[in-house]
């Protein structure tokens, strides 16, 4: 082995060792509701479905996977979710990805459960004074606009960065929305607070 070869060879390791470590694979969500309330949210902020402003410590207040970890349990075929815990590393990296991850309204959150998002047609809130709409019998939501752009990004990434299942027409409609609503300031900072601790951006918001 010549010096050269030895010199990329050693680099390579050291970069793939740094990479590896910025995404720290052995984190698991306890660790990242912790590090998220306390970096991305420390002073409080507005919640994704409701616009709703909350303070830290808010009870009424809790963390939405906007991408289901339902959807997730079942294309690892893991189990539950608390089994999958258990038994499936993988599951605990992705649940734990922040780019995934925005405070709701812990009401709401209960409410969208896994439903899929759409458009609903009329103006029926399901909730006073927020602006969210259930069609149970078509089993989907449909989020304020301010929230839509946000909403398709976190799900985009999550298919994309985990090879997650994402059917043609809500994909369509995410990408849709990707368009329709682009990122604002806060998404930005929301993007850049969750990179500096996973060590990655969500390159879906440009």
């Amino acid at each position: 082995m010549n010096t050269r070869f030895f010199l990329s060879f050693a680099l390579g390791i050291a970069l793939w060792s740094t990479s590896a470590c910025s995404r720290q694979p052995d984190r698991n969500y306890l660790d990242s509701l912790r590090d998220y309330w306390q970096t991305v949210y420390p002073r409080g902020g507005e919640t994704l479905y409701c616009g709703r402003q909350f303070r830290p410590f808010d009870r009424k207040v809790n963390v939405e996977h906007v991408y289901p970890m339902s959807w997730v349990t079942k294309k690892l075929h893991c189990g539950k979710r608390e089994q999958c815990r258990h038994n499936s590393p993988r599951f605990n990296f992705i649940e734990s990805d922040m780019h995934n991850m925005y405070a709701a309204r812990k009401d709401v959150n209960q409410t969208r459960s896994s439903m899929p998002f759409g458009i609903i047609p009329g103006e029926d809130h399901y909730y006073k004074n927020c602006d969210f709409e259930v069609d149970f019998r078509k089993h989907r939501v449909e989020p304020r606009p301010r929230a839509r752009g946000r909403i398709a990004r976190a799900m985009l990434y999550m298919s994309d960065e985990y090879g997650l299942d994402l059917y043609r027409k809500q994909r369509k409609l995410l990408e849709k929305w990707n368009h329709q609503y682009p990122p604002d300031e806060e998404e930005k900072r929301h993007n850049r607070a969750v990179a500096r601790i996973q060590g990655k951006l969500n390159p879906w918001i440009k």
